[in-house]
């Protein structure tokens, strides 16, 4: 058995110059994988390449934001590597917690849904472009726990996360039929760039325990799996906060 689950496999990571993304890009080589790093954090980028030292990863400039930066993306990766097996479509921003809706702006809601849902369609869009002559192929999303719990993120970040999971939905439908598979990884709050206070914490969920996830359903591990919300939260989604406390030790 080859110990390397993406041995061949062309990947772009979206957000891959830190966090999350970073700790993707990191394990995906380690486990045989070409990989793309798509930010727009070009000097971070440009030194985890360094820092990894590996011939098999490249940085590619790109504001998910905006289509044509994505259609370079894809058509950079298609030419220097053959072809795209793996689409990780991470890169999202926050924009705090605790606002009103009344307190919410036009602006405030562009900006979350054009980097996070808008990034994520255009990054599946063009990746499909690729993928469906090849017949095959992978595509994710970081979405969030927030797709299954009310009051926990600000209202355009649960709105762009949301939406990302019906995209993944109905994407799953069009595409499985054409062998692509279509994934979403719902983490809980991530010990990484987005979330520093979490630093030092005990029990918390680690950027490294995301990209594992991403590496099983990229892999041929997750092979039959088509349409699936992932949520990576240690089971506080399902947990009643009573029944906790009710179980606590005293």
């Amino acid at each position: 058995m080859n110990a390397l689950r993406l041995d061949g496999k062309v990947a772009i990571i979206t957000g891959g110059a830190s966090g999350i993304g970073a700790s993707t890009v990191k394990l995906f080589l380690e486990n045989g994988a070409k990989v793309a790093i798509a930010d727009i954090q070009d000097d971070i980028g440009l030194e985890l390449v360094k820092k990894i030292n590996h011939q098999n990863v490249c940085y590619i400039h790109c504001d998910i934001s905006k289509e044509t930066d994505v259609i370079d993306l894809i058509d950079s990766t298609i030419s220097k590597y053959g072809r795209l097996d793996v689409m990780y479509n991470n890169a999202g921003i926050m924009d705090g917690f605790g606002r009103s809706i009344l307190s919410s702006t036009n602006e405030g809601l562009d900006r979350v849904l054009g980097v996070n849902l808008y990034g994520s369609f255009f990054g599946a869009k063009h990746a499909a472009r690729v993928m469906l002559p090849q017949k095959q192929g992978c595509i994710l999303f970081t979405a969030s726990v927030c797709t299954l719990i009310g009051g926990i993120a600000s209202h355009p970040y649960t709105i762009s996360k949301c939406g990302v999971l019906g995209l993944a939905k109905n994407l799953s439908a069009e595409l499985g039929q054409h062998g692509i598979r279509v994934n979403c990884i719902s983490p809980s709050g991530v010990f990484s760039g987005m979330a520093p206070g979490l630093s030092g914490a005990r029990g918390v969920l680690m950027a490294e325990d995301v990209a594992r996830a991403a590496l099983y359903l990229a892999s041929d591990d997750g092979k039959f799996i088509n349409g699936h919300n992932l949520v990576i939260d240690g089971g506080s989604s399902v947990v009643s906060p009573s029944m906790t406390r009710a179980f606590s030790p005293i």
